[in-house]
């Protein structure tokens, strides 16, 4: 139920400021008028109730139905119906309470229509208020509620991303194990079990941010599963700074790249390799790189390459709301991918 107009401290102060001044106002004009200070002190406080009281339901009566544009002449058709009721109302009950003052009720019966006017205006003003305040208040619903979907809608989408992360390593894994089972069984057993960790510190993990260090445990976790795989072939190479260690960045968005640095640098190919990952600060960002060797020639024949950089792009952008924080190099003998993490990236509602 939308909160009424009438539960703001600061606007019960001010209404109650103006409605004290148009009574005191009044009283003063009945005053000049030659009614005595009693009768004009209640002639303006009842008018002024009445005239409180119709503007409270018309306004409390927003809280349920709001008109729309097309619709504001329903509103000032209530204001003039109700200014007049109060009127009425007014001299109805003056009448009966000062049946003997003819001065006082003949000032009624030829102000009727004043009063009726400037009761229009004052119920047509607060009421005017109030709409513009639900309007407003409507809108900030609606903002909100808008915001809270996208949010949803992110969330879902970098879910879905982190599991779409192409899991080819998994099953690799899973195929040199079978291979190694009767060849080399320690091997295999060693590999199950990095494997096992692996999958344990990441599947489970449901933080959307790692610090750099903890992601770096991970992809020492991953190295040492395709070292099993590829043996001597696979060297690696990882530097990072002190200082860069405590800085966040998205989880599992590093692997990804050394995975694809090791399909690109890796496969079809007989000779060592070596996969460097560096990380340092600069200024308020974390820069991460991975370099792998690169051929061309082999490189085109390698399909399914393209998923991997486009959803570590898509999740970026989801987070910061930027398309410039992952930029490729790449010559004919090398390529690295460059993450430029800002920090602090992490939203408060992570």
């Amino acid at each position: 139920m939308t909160k009424s107009f009438f539960n703001g401290k600061n606007r019960i102060i001010a209404l109650a400021i103006w409605w004290m001044l148009w009574i005191v106002w009044q009283w003063n004009i009945l005053i000049i008028s030659g009614l005595n200070v009693f009768v004009a002190a209640f002639d303006s406080l009842l008018e002024n109730l009445l005239l409180f009281a119709s503007s409270w339901i018309v306004i409390n009566n927003m809280r349920y139905y709001l008109p729309k544009k097309e619709k504001y002449g329903y509103t000032i058709i209530t204001s003039l119906i109700l200014s007049l009721a109060s009127a009425i109302t007014a001299q109805i009950i003056a009448q009966l309470l000062f049946p003997n003052n003819i001065s006082y009720l003949q000032l009624l019966r030829s102000t009727l229509f004043i009063r009726w006017a400037y009761g229009f205006l004052m119920l047509s003003s607060i009421t005017l208020a109030g709409m513009i305040w639900y309007i407003q208040l409507e809108a900030q619903q609606q903002e909100a509620q808008q915001e809270n979907l996208t949010n949803l809608a992110k969330e879902a989408e970098l879910a879905k991303l982190r599991q779409q992360l192409q899991p080819h390593f998994l099953f690799n894994s899973l195929n040199s194990i079978s291979a190694l089972t009767s060849v080399q069984p320690e091997k295999a057993r060693v590999m199950i079990q990095q494997l096992s960790e692996f999958l344990r510190g990441t599947i489970r993990k449901e933080e959307q941010w790692n610090t750099l260090e903890e992601e770096l445990s991970y992809i020492s976790l991953y190295l040492s599963i395709e070292q099993v795989r590829f043996g001597h072939r696979l060297l690696t190479n990882i530097q990072s700074n002190e200082n860069a260690l405590p800085l966040v960045l998205p989880s599992l968005l590093i692997q990804p790249l050394v995975e694809n640095a090791i399909k690109f640098g890796l496969y079809d190919t007989i000779g060592e390799v070596t996969i460097s990952i560096s990380a340092k600060v600069e200024k308020n960002y974390l820069i991460i790189t991975v370099t792998n060797p690169y051929d061309a020639e082999t490189a085109n024949t390698l399909s399914g390459t393209g998923f991997g950089l486009s959803a570590i792009k898509r999740r970026l952008w989801l987070l910061s709301g930027r398309n410039d924080l992952l930029v490729i190099d790449k010559t004919n003998s090398r390529f690295s991918v460059t993450l430029q993490i800002p920090q602090p990236l992490k939203p408060t509602n992570a």
